[in-house]
């Protein structure tokens, strides 16, 4: 019987001399592992639900307002200081870091303040139902002081005693309520929008111009000046119309008739601060709409995900990403070019976002909403806040680096897309899914029922404008 056996010699696996390594017969390498890529979607997949796990987006309510929140502002070169205005009129000025009221002034218009923007790093301008424009100087942000009063029982308490309403610097008239108001980048200049777009000198109580194109019968909702160009300014009307103005010719260039329905009229629009020939509309329609102003002829990106009427917009300063809020009670937040899976903020006390804005470091959002409160939100729900170690951020950095790397994967991409919405968002969106199959299969059977060539399917994006007027 014959036996085969392995023999090794055992010179191939010591060192040949004293102080040589010791041979080894395979790649050290962890690249070269063969469970590498298993072990490597492993982690992606527990870095994913990570994230998860982690998202605490809520940071803070900031109260003060007695009615609903209407606009927000954000004060230029500043990461802690921002304005917001209420339906009853009364406008407060917030420190973000210390989340304390810095100033506030109240009855600043008669019933809503529908339109709020800084002309500086001191002046606030404000317009209102009243059909009123007023500057408020908040150079001196003392309005709002502590005194101590003692009680017999109590000891010690704290109170707050409000100053008299400060005066504005400046009031102009108008002949109708105005519903926005935006101020020029470089000239002492602003804007309105009532039933047609209006432009003011600081210097002159009335309006300098009246902008209007020759078939508009709108009610002008937004209007927001390009940064790049500050001469250019845009506005969305209760038409459906998006226009292009030129102050210097004092003419509406070019204007944009949406889709003959109700539901297309957009509400709130946003230049982006990277591409200047980049706008955002927030729509009637439950959508968002990104066009470049070079060519009109179709959107070019729409952004699905509210399940009703989408109220403010706002771009983040790195142009990357923008925030949306709806009267379906929620905040999203999108990347830029991904018209779905938005990441959705919510809380069960938020009622109807009507405002929203970044902050301008990025690192936050803020959100006005019909409760009376304002929403400090995370722009990243998985960021940690305070201080990190080296250690610390290089373990964030890998692990984002393995969402990005396998998020095609089909259970990581699954994780990494779920959210976490409320119940009634979830049924009216699973409705709304329903009611659009339903359509897409009615327009499928009469495409088939119909001549060849005679009923040709058409593109969204296509068919979201009518007409363009130039």
């Amino acid at each position: 019987m014959k036996i085969k056996v392995l023999q090794r010699d055992l010179s191939e696996h010591l060192p040949q001399k004293s102080g040589d390594p010791t041979p080894t017969h395979r790649n050290l390498n962890p690249l070269m592992h063969p469970f590498a890529r298993a072990r490597e979607r492993v982690r992606a997949l527990n870095a994913a639900k990570m994230e998860k796990m982690f998202a605490r987006p809520f940071v803070a309510s900031l109260e003060g307002h007695a009615d609903q929140v209407e606009v927000l502002a954000r004060k230029p070169d500043s990461l802690n200081v921002f304005t917001s205005a209420s339906a009853d009129g009364e406008i407060i000025v917030h420190d973000l870091p210390q989340r304390t009221q810095l100033l506030r002034i109240p009855n600043a218009h008669k019933n809503a303040v529908t339109g709020l923007t800084f002309a500086d790093a001191n002046r606030v301008l404000s317009c209102g139902i009243d059909k009123f424009v007023r500057i408020w100087d908040i150079s001196t942000l003392d309005q709002v002081q502590t005194s101590i009063e003692l009680d017999e029982e109590d000891g010690a308490r704290a109170s707050t005693s409000k100053a008299a309403r400060p005066e504005p610097l400046a009031t102009f008239a108008g002949k109708a309520a105005f519903n926005t108001i935006d101020h020029h980048y470089e000239d002492a200049l602003f804007a309105t929008g009532s039933n047609c777009v209006q432009i003011w000198d600081e210097e002159k109580s009335a309006a300098i111009s009246n902008i209007t194109f020759a078939s508009a019968t709108e009610t002008v909702k937004s209007i927001r000046f390009n940064a790049s160009e500050p001469s250019v300014l845009a506005s969305v009307g209760t038409d459906r119309s998006f226009t292009l103005y030129d102050i210097r010719t004092g003419k509406a260039e070019r204007r944009i008739i949406m889709q003959a329905s109700f539901s297309m009229q957009a509400n709130a629009l946003s230049w982006s601060p990277t591409f200047p020939t980049s706008i955002l509309l927030a729509s009637e329609d439950h959508n968002l709409y990104t066009y470049d102003i070079r060519s009109l002829a179709s959107p070019s990106q729409i952004y699905k995900g509210h399940v009703a009427a989408v109220m403010s917009c706002d771009w983040s300063p790195t142009g990357t990403e923008f925030v949306s809020g709806g009267w379906d009670r929620t905040v999203q937040i999108w990347k830029e070019g991904m018209g779905h899976s938005p990441d959705v903020y919510h809380s069960k006390r938020m009622q109807r976002v009507l405002s929203t804005i970044y902050t301008a470091d990025a690192r936050f959002v803020l959100s006005g909403s019909d409760d009376g409160n304002v929403r400090l939100w995370k722009a990243r729900a998985s960021d940690r806040l305070g201080v990190m170690d080296t250690r610390e951020k290089a373990a964030m950095e890998y692990r984002d680096s393995l969402k990005a790397r396998w998020k095609a994967d089909k259970e990581v991409g699954k994780v990494l897309r779920s959210h976490h919405v409320p119940k009634p968002v979830y049924k009216a969106a699973k409705l709304k899914n329903t009611m659009l199959d339903a359509r897409r299969v009615k327009e499928e059977r009469r495409r088939a029922h119909t001549r060849a060539g005679a009923s040709k399917p058409k593109a969204a994006r296509r068919s979201a404008v009518i007409v363009e007027q130039a």
